[in-house]
């Protein structure tokens, strides 16, 4: 071993290799029958080739495999010699050697340990007690092509031996700004205790009345909460990181089959109808009963995606109508609110923008993501703009103007035609999409690995759900003021027989379209007439959901629960209960996977409950009522924006 090693070493030498891997130990048990002798002489022989070896690690990659367990009852009698015992301190001596060398040294020699621990598995399996079965060889070797292949080829799946990706000078940056803001909040907490103590209320013998602390006290004492709320997202974002960008947890591929994902979906389901409650009003898609459609169709889309149903087609055909009926509500509830309160000011838009839109921003700071990796908040939030400029856009056309003259009516239709038919025109004109979405700054909200095509994938796909449900809450609300139905508790909204009409037509449309989605060939076919059928499924619902007067008067608390950080729920699961950006499963207790769902699962809903509180509290301080200041915040963030996306390009340049 010594000859070639030293070779190797040689300036001048032509034919090196790239990798070395090399082990040795059973042979010299063998030759010497087991005696102490030969250990001491291996430990002597190792030591001498150590330095070989550290020498060759400065430029190639040098491996030492441990070496494997032997069953002993199956040996023949010419190797009964080759005891565990033996192996474990041959083992010993070899981590110890190298071990030594490796600590002192930069250049490492990597210690493969992998096919030890897979032989410990599957000894039992071998003919002969010495020699592997051929499916542990197969797992040695994908080990050690993982760890050199993957380097360069970088997957997206949750395979291992990924190499940990350098902290860019973003990243930087914003650990040093939150490590500052934990440092402030320690100090603010530390002068709010000393303040107190030293400046307890106090009477004054004089007049009488009780001394306030100072201005300057009050002052420090408002910035706890912001620097709290920032401290508490630090620690959260360094969870975040250690668990999808350091190499400390591990990850596993998804297996999908029909039990792991009906299985806890039927459970989740039950679960949630045992929580009913009376609800507060009885009107069609009231607060609660959205809350609660939001967290039943957000926990679907989670067993979803950590099961990997993706690969069964009724299934993902399902899944996509939820993502569309997301949208749908983003178009009902914002066309209800300016359609009724007509507020198109400055606050409620940042106030909107904010909530969508901070969580992301950070995970990209923290993560090294672009924006559209996260692509549903780029959708909601691209529409909901739309939604604001349709309302906003002269003339405004509000329910009190309406109401006055039904020729509003009329405006606000055909600005809706005008809508439709400015979705249809990019639809059908790729170029001129990508072309609007392409130069820059623009393009970096809208590119995923420098093309905007994903960002066209998922916008033509749900293209008509915003605009179904603008439409479909000006219907309602018009119908509404007409008083066209009823909405009282118990009560059915229209009469008995026009009810039970459309509750027989909704249900069978509902299972038409299940139906149809069971039985398309494809992902592409059924992809192309998804955004003009998913309405079917999204009205069918809502109509058997609505028209039982019993069934609009009660709510699942469980599922509004859920609904209230769906939006939270959705971006976390990338990086801390998914893993691998969602294309693994984080594995926080190896060797015992319910255990560690139920665990990764706890503290994934703690947090994203936690991230939504956080988000509250910094939206009421980041955007203020008053308008001079608001305008001084939307300066300040946009040069931040400018500041990152300079940095961006300049991180992209380099690479």
């Amino acid at each position: 071993m010594k000859e070639p090693l030293t070779a190797w070493t040689l300036e001048g030498t032509s034919l090196k290799p790239d990798i070395i891997v090399l082990g040795a130990a059973t042979w010299s048990i063998k030759l010497h029958n087991g005696n102490t002798e030969a250990l001491h002489q291996y430990k002597t022989n190792l030591t001498s080739i150590a330095r070989l070896l550290e020498k060759l690690a400065e430029h190639i990659e040098v491996i030492w495999v441990l070496q494997d367990p032997v069953l002993e009852d199956h040996l023949s009698e010419d190797r009964k010699m080759i005891t565990n015992q033996q192996i474990d301190l041959y083992n010993e001596a070899a981590l110890s050697i190298l071990s030594s060398i490796n600590s002192v040294s930069k250049a490492k020699v990597q210690i493969l340990r992998a096919s030890r621990l897979a032989a410990e598995q599957t000894i039992s399996k071998s003919l002969d007690g010495l020699h592997l079965p051929r499916s542990t060889r197969d797992i040695s070797a994908m080990v050690l092509m993982n760890y050199f292949c993957n380097k360069i080829l970088k997957p997206i799946d949750g395979s291992c031996c990924l190499p940990r990706p350098p902290l860019t000078l973003i990243q930087k940056l914003t650990a040093c700004f939150f490590l500052l803001s934990i440092s402030g909040y320690l100090a603010v907490n530390f002068i709010c205790r000393s303040n107190h103590r030293e400046n307890k209320p106090a009477t004054d013998i004089e007049s009488g009345e009780e001394k306030k602390p100072s201005i300057a006290i009050s002052s420090v004492a408002g910035l706890k909460i912001p620097f709290q709320s920032v401290c508490k997202l630090g620690l959260i974002m360094a969870y975040f990181y250690f668990c999808d960008r350091a190499d400390i947890f591990m990850k596993e591929q998804k297996f999908y089959t029909h039990s792991s994902f009906f299985i806890p979906l039927i459970f989740i389901l039950v679960l949630g109808f045992f929580y009913n409650e009376n609800s507060k009003e009885a009107k069609l898609l009231n607060r609660e009963q959205t809350d609660e459609w939001k967290g039943w169709m957000q926990l679907v889309i989670l067993i979803y995606h950590i099961s990997g149903a993706s690969a069964f087609l009724p299934v993902y055909m399902h899944v996509r109508v939820l993502v569309a009926a997301y949208l749908f509500q983003t178009g009902y509830g914002h066309f209800s609110f300016f359609w009724l309160k007509g507020d198109f000011g400055l606050y409620r838009v940042c106030q909107v923008l904010f909530r969508l839109n901070f969580l992301v921003v950070v995970l990209c700071l923290v993560m090294d993501r672009s924006y559209q990796f996260y692509y549903f908040v780029p959708l909601v939030t691209f529409w909901f703009a739309v939604i604001y400029g349709t309302m906003a856009m002269w003339p405004q056309i509000l329910q009190k103007k309406a109401s006055s003259n039904g020729l509003w009516n009329l405006g606000l239709l055909l600005k809706l035609f005008v809508l439709l038919s400015c979705i249809c025109l990019l639809r059908y004109s790729q170029g001129a999409f990508e072309n609007i979405f392409s130069f820059w700054p623009i393009s970096k909200l809208f590119e995923l690995q420098g093309s905007v095509h994903e960002w066209w994938f998922r916008w033509k796909l749900d293209r008509f759900a915003v605009f179904h449900g603008m439409l479909f809450a000006f219907l309602y609300l018009v119908l509404q003021k007409c008083q066209v139905f009823s909405d009282g508790k118990g009560e059915p909204p229209f009469s008995y027989r026009i009810s039970n009409l459309l509750l027989f037509i909704s249900v069978v449309s509902f299972l038409t379209y299940s139906i149809w989605a069971s039985s398309c060939k494809n992902k592409t076919e059924c992809n192309t007439l998804h955004p003009y059928v998913s309405v079917v499924q999204i009205l069918a619902f809502i109509l058997i959901r609505n028209i039982p007067g019993y069934a609009r008067s009660v709510y699942s608390s469980f599922f509004a629960w859920f609904g209230k950080i769906s939006l939270e729920l959705f971006i976390c699961q990338y990086h801390i209960w998914l893993a691998a950006d969602t294309k693994g499963i984080l594995v926080l207790i190896p060797g015992n996977p319910m255990l560690n769902i139920i665990i990764s699962t706890f503290i994934f809903v703690c947090v994203a409950h936690e991230i939504s509180q956080i988000t509250n509290e910094l939206a009421q301080i980041a955007i203020p009522k008053d308008g001079s200041a608001l305008l001084k915040r939307l300066l300040g963030g946009a040069g931040f924006l400018l500041v990152v996306l300079l940095l961006s390009a300049q991180e992209d340049a380099k690479l």
